[in-house]
């Protein structure tokens, strides 16, 4: 038995491997090479402004469900039709900055399950950001405020730290809680203010973690990723 064929599908569902290069080959060549691991690639501004919608079409071609971390923020009538673009195309995740305000969440949840359904595929998951994890300065009633517009716009859940998901599902229970900024323990925090470990993310309640320079810039990448599902399956 291999090391991939070892990981636990609970485990490799809830992992998502950060592309963040501008190089649609090297995005590619990682995804294969991690993809025993993880089961979502997520797309942010870096590769999308480099290749844009090809990087959606062929990371799906491989398998993956595709979060696309572009957090949409403009008036409510160019989200909802920016949205409606990444839905067709069959994204499984988009974000959408929650400061935007309810009116504009609204109009990009709308755009995106629209998009999909007019391409006849699945829904995609619509999330609202609530506070950037290199924040460290946010006034603290802000989380519960955009967490309460992701809940009226009709989010299916958020992105935020670590440290935020309980107090954040304490407002709303249901919402998927998408968690970046995660660093194993010994390895650089970057840019990073609010950083977790995988284990202190899963058990704060967080859904899907997005892991990226800890694995993709590590000197082994494959080593680092099954250190991270053994750290989980544990």
């Amino acid at each position: 038995m291999t090391e991939e064929t070892r990981v636990p599908a609970g485990v490799r569902d809830r992992l998502a491997v950060a592309l963040d290069v501008d190089d649609l080959v090297v995005a590619l060549r990682l995804a294969r090479e991690l993809g025993p691991w993880f089961g979502t690639a997520k797309i942010g501004l870096e590769l999308y402004s480099s290749v844009g919608p090809e990087a959606v079409t062929a990371l799906n071609e491989l398998g993956f469900d595709v979060f696309c971390d572009l957090k949409f923020h403009d008036i409510p009538t160019t989200v909802n039709r920016a949205a409606r673009v990444v839905g067709a195309l069959g994204a499984r995740y988009l974000n959408l900055h929650a400061q935007g305000g309810v009116a504009m969440l609204r109009a990009g949840v709308d755009g995106l399950k629209q998009g999909a359904a007019d391409a006849g595929l699945p829904e995609p998951l619509a999330l609202a950001v609530t506070v950037l994890t290199s924040d460290g300065e946010a006034p603290p009633h802000i989380l519960g405020k955009r967490v309460q517009a992701a809940l009226e716009s009709g989010c299916d859940g958020i992105v935020c730290a670590a440290s935020d998901v309980r107090e954040a599902k304490q407002y709303g229970p249901r919402l998927f809680a998408a968690v970046p900024g995660i660093r194993p323990a010994g390895t650089a925090a970057h840019d990073q203010a609010r950083a977790a470990t995988p284990r202190q993310a899963l058990d704060a309640g967080a859904d899907l973690l997005i892991i990226g320079r800890a694995v993709t810039a590590a000197s082994d990448p494959r080593a680092a990723a099954a250190a991270i599902v053994a750290e989980l399956a544990g």
